[in-house]
């Protein structure tokens, strides 16, 4: 694998400061329980705005603090947004959904990285997989491989908008910020790879 097809620490997950909005925006969150561990989704009345592995109680917190921040405001008890993409992802994990409806909103991501994201969630299906070349190439920016895998390591929205789904042009199944095991999960459950024996 070339340090083009390794992916960059995520620069908007739990230790990254985002900017702050301009104006006030509602924002709501939760935890969710999965095989990969626990889950914070953050949701605005636009859609999903963030999902962050690991979720323990110090990553969640510092999370929270950066899109309180971001936001200009605390939380507020729930938004529906945050209600779809719980069930959806509760429906995901347990192989009984394919394809996300929940609206998404792109505000933690921008210029080149949202326009690699928003292909990858429209192009690459549940049970596929594309190169970092591939990608860069279906953008229009074949020389880009590189400033992809910097694209899905910035992703907001990981398993929503399916980081995992790239992997290495040797065949390797290339970096990902929420750790290799997770990725490795992640394709098991979609039937890229044979499920772990235990």
């Amino acid at each position: 694998m070339t340090h083009a097809e390794q992916d960059s620490p995520s620069v908007t997950g739990p230790d990254a400061a985002p900017e702050p909005a301009t104006a006030r925006r509602d924002w709501a969150w939760t935890r969710l329980d999965t095989p990969i561990g626990p889950l914070l989704l953050a949701a605005t009345r636009e859609g999903l705005v963030q999902v962050v592995f690991h979720a323990d109680a110090r990553t969640a917190r510092r999370a929270l603090t950066r899109l309180e921040q971001f936001f200009g405001g605390p939380p507020l008890s729930g938004i529906p947004h945050l209600a779809t993409a719980t069930t959806e992802l509760s429906a995901y994990f347990a192989g009984r959904l394919r394809t996300f409806t929940v609206p998404l909103d792109w505000s933690l991501s921008s210029g080149f990285a949202a326009q690699v994201l928003q292909v990858l969630a429209t192009d690459v299906p549940y049970g596929g997989v594309v190169g970092y070349q591939d990608l860069a190439d279906r953008v229009g920016e074949p020389g880009a491989a590189r400033a992809v895998g910097a694209a899905m390591g910035s992703n907001p929205l990981p398993v929503v908008v399916p980081c995992h789904r790239v992997v290495a042009s040797d065949g390797g199944i290339g970096g990902f910020g929420g750790g290799l095991e997770t990725k490795r999960l992640l394709l098991a459950l979609e039937g890229v790879l044979p499920a772990p024996l235990f």
